[in-house]
């Protein structure tokens, strides 16, 4: 469950010239991420270095990011995961806050996250830029694929796809979330 660090308002700009980490600016407020259980940090680990050996053994270059700053809609969020195609990289270099979703996005869900919190952040990312969002439900054993156009379920037995960014990268659930 998320932690409210600061309830009086602070205004967007400001926290987007300064912002904090593992912190994310939500209506004024300041919230804490959760912390990483140890299952959920091995998944992003996993996760982030699999997606970084693919977009280097394919050329395909960008960048790999965990827990970095992105605006969505009027909202500063901190993805567990993301990707960066290599035009934006040299479009925006060492940024403090991306001005808009990354491409790739994909979120750890906890067992104390809120189905309609994590929804509407996925929501939100695909509404900034984001072409699609990876929801990861480790207790679950599923993940989530979503994208403008569509919704796909993919349990402990399939191999998952990238849709729309980091092409032609897969892995086996059950290798991603064991």
């Amino acid at each position: 469950m998320a932690t409210v660090v600061q309830a009086p308002a602070i205004a967007f700009e400001a926290f987007n010239q300064q912002p904090l980490d593992h912190i994310e600016w939500i209506d004024g407020t300041l919230i804490e991420k959760p912390e990483m259980t140890a299952k959920t940090g091995r998944i992003q680990a996993r996760l982030a270095r699999y997606w970084g050996n693919h977009k280097d053994a394919t050329h395909q270059g960008g960048e790999v990011y965990t827990e970095t700053h992105c605006r969505t809609v009027d909202r500063t969020r901190c993805p567990d995961v993301a990707y960066l195609p290599p035009d934006l990289v040299a479009q925006y270099g060492d940024f403090k806050v991306l001005p808009h979703s990354f491409p790739l996005v994909a979120e750890i869900i906890s067992p104390t996250d809120i189905a309609e919190e994590v929804f509407t952040k996925a929501c939100e990312y695909l509404e900034s830029a984001c072409q699609e969002v990876w929801l990861i439900f480790p207790d679950s054993r599923c993940i989530l694929v979503m994208t403008p156009q569509q919704q796909k379920l993919y349990d402990i037995s399939d191999t998952v796809s990238t849709q729309n960014v980091l092409m032609d990268f897969s892995i086996a659930v059950n290798e991603l979330i064991a």
